[in-house]
């Protein structure tokens, strides 16, 4: 019989196999929700992430992607997708040859405010299910987006 070298006796005691199965859990929800939106979740993400940012000043695709923790490649052709569709605007950097600053515009503004509320609902009806858990969750998120991670 072969068997897993595995330090876990079930696959269940895994932490990392647990945080897939709910991300994949999660994503099927938020890709539900925002289907009548026509947007993907990572142009959902990056568009109201931009909308966020932009308050700050130009944002570059690069900040941008650094900002989500988003692959840059990919980040550049969802912003090309979004650009087609008419919600941002990519142009080059006024003061780096090198770089785009994508600025989200009217129609983006209106697409995420309306997407966003079915958004937050979701959440609240998926993350709900920890009931007086979810503090001590958020914080461990926190502790982990903020942690250099492995080495």
């Amino acid at each position: 019989m072969t068997r897993l070298a595995s330090g876990f006796d079930q696959a269940a005691e895994s932490t990392g196999l647990l945080l897939w199965q709910v991300t994949n859990r999660w994503q099927a929800a938020q890709r539900a929700v925002l289907k009548p939106f026509e947007l993907t979740h990572v142009q959902f993400v990056l568009l109201a992430s931009l909308t966020w940012y932009a308050e700050e000043g130009a944002v570059t695709q690069r900040a941008l992607a650094d900002r989500v923790a988003t692959d840059p490649m990919m980040t550049s052709q969802v912003l090309r997708a979004l650009e087609a569709g008419g919600l941002v605007t990519r142009l080059p950097h006024p003061d780096d040859g090198r770089a785009i600053t994508v600025t989200v515009t009217d129609a983006g503004i209106a697409l995420v405010n309306r997407a966003i509320g079915a958004v937050e609902r979701c959440d609240a009806e998926f993350f709900g299910a920890l009931g007086s858990l979810r503090g001590s969750f958020q914080a461990g998120l926190e502790t982990l987006v903020s942690s250099p991670g492995p080495s």
